[in-house]
């Protein structure tokens, strides 16, 4: 397996490799010219395959926000060319690791020994490595731990990551540079969050005490005293992960049980938390034999505050959809109108959301749902390539909508998309209390 002996933490480093990634697009593009002459029809797929392979081999060197941004756009399969969720979801949990020199090295930092020193094993190779840690296993008195450590620089190097990716995600999301600084800080804010591994297990413990009343699903214990800032040790949980159980064709009943194990979970954290586990992708969640769904990775929680919580449900109901004056003032109060707006932007933007929010609060409409209706994800899908498209659209000022849409957003696309990928037909009106 390919390891990493070292990774850019200066800024000039980071930057540079950035650079050189930005170099080899440019050449793409140049080919693509070149091509589309000749081959119309495949031109742009050939482009976004070579920019997506050269865009993920930059960034998975780099780790740390560089490569989470990858594992974000990773989870917008109805949004992005299929070269580019491809190649992007290899950062969900196979990434090339650290080298074992260099581990043990990080772990003396952190420690001031060395793992075996703590340890009756401790396995230098990683078993999984994605954009901010790779795990490893270890025992200790006959217990099969996982020890995940947090890449060198990774949280020093945040708001230098943000500063070199901003262009690409604004060119790639048509985000206009007025008016962001609020999104992008929130992003960063977030991110830091994730950094900070006491955080996370004090995360993992509130949800885990917090949700086990809920069926089929299952959280690991952690240690404490063999973890720290950038340190996490915790029980070592048997299963495969939730895109391998996938793969494997489970049976109706099987996927049904995770699928809705996996709804409630966030509905529960959701409607009664007002937090949630905010990074919905496979490489978070294992299936053991039993067919329970455990859940491994904490870093990323977002609190859902009322004033967003309220107005962002209260649109999910179809009859407020159709009420224009109870419409408009729920889009108002998530920042999506405002007092600026000119008639026709009024307009745009109210059929453009409504649009939406018809098509995407279906689930939430009826006491089951199929996730796997191709119908429904096809039309998300075209509707992802309708607006990303609109000419109209990228002449207005589109910065719009509180920054708590970012995460809310995401966790919802990512669940609706494990849904998916599991087939399950669940009950979608139940919350356990």
């Amino acid at each position: 397996m390919e390891t990493i002996d070292s990774i850019p933490t200066s800024k000039i480093q980071r930057a540079g490799k950035l650079i050189s990634t930005g170099v080899k697009i440019g050449g793409n593009y140049l080919k693509y010219y070149g091509e589309k002459i000749t081959n119309p029809e495949s031109a742009r797929d050939n482009l976004n395959s070579n920019n997506a392979e050269d865009i993920y081999d930059g960034l998975k060197n780099l780790k740390g926000s560089a490569l989470k941004l990858a594992q974000m756009l990773s989870m917008e399969k109805n949004f992005l060319p299929q070269a580019y969720v491809e190649k992007f979801s290899l950062s969900q949990f196979s990434v090339p690791p650290l080298s074992a020199p260099l581990v043990v090295k990080t772990f003396k930092k952190y420690f001031g020994k060395a793992p075996l020193d703590l340890f009756d094993s401790f396995d230098a190779n990683a078993i999984n490595a994605a954009s901010i840690g790779q795990v490893h296993k270890a025992t200790l008195n006959g217990k099969e731990l996982a020890v995940k450590i947090q890449y060198p620089g990774v949280a020093e190097s945040i708001s230098t990551d943000l500063a070199l990716v901003k262009p690409i995600a604004m060119k790639m999301f048509n985000i206009q540079a007025k008016d962001s600084d609020k999104y992008f800080k929130e992003v960063e804010t977030k991110l830091t969050e994730e950094t900070n591994y006491i955080l996370e297990i004090a995360q993992s413990n509130e949800v885990a005490q917090a949700c086990a009343h809920i069926p089929n699903l299952k959280f690991p214990d952690y240690y404490p005293e063999f973890s720290c800032e950038r340190v996490i040790t915790m029980d070592w949980m048997n299963g495969k992960h939730l895109s391998e159980f996938c793969r494997s064709s489970p049976d109706q009943e099987t996927a049904n049980k995770i699928g809705q194990a996996l709804w409630d979970f966030y509905m529960f954290q959701v409607h009664e938390l007002r937090k949630v586990h905010a990074d919905p992708h496979p490489g978070n969640f294992l299936v053991d034999e039993q067919g329970n769904l455990i859940a491994i990775d904490f870093g990323c929680m977002k609190e859902i505050p009322e004033s967003f919580y309220v107005p962002y449900f209260e649109l999910a109901e179809p009859e407020n959809l159709n009420d224009k004056a109870f419409f408009h003032s729920r889009l108002t109060a998530l920042e999506i109108l405002t007092s600026k707006d000119t008639p026709a932007e009024t307009v745009y933007f109210s059929n453009l959301f409504r649009e939406i929010l018809m098509l995407f609060t279906q689930p939430f409409q009826s006491e089951t749902f199929d996730f796997a209706d191709e119908q429904f994800f096809g039309k998300l899908a075209a509707l992802g390539e309708k607006y990303a498209n609109d000419k109209e659209l990228r002449k207005m000022n589109v910065n719009r909508g509180s920054k708590h849409f970012i995460y809310i957003n995401r966790t919802f696309f990512g669940l609706f998309s494990l849904l998916h990928d599991l087939k399950a037909n669940i009950e979608t009106r139940q919350v356990l209390v």
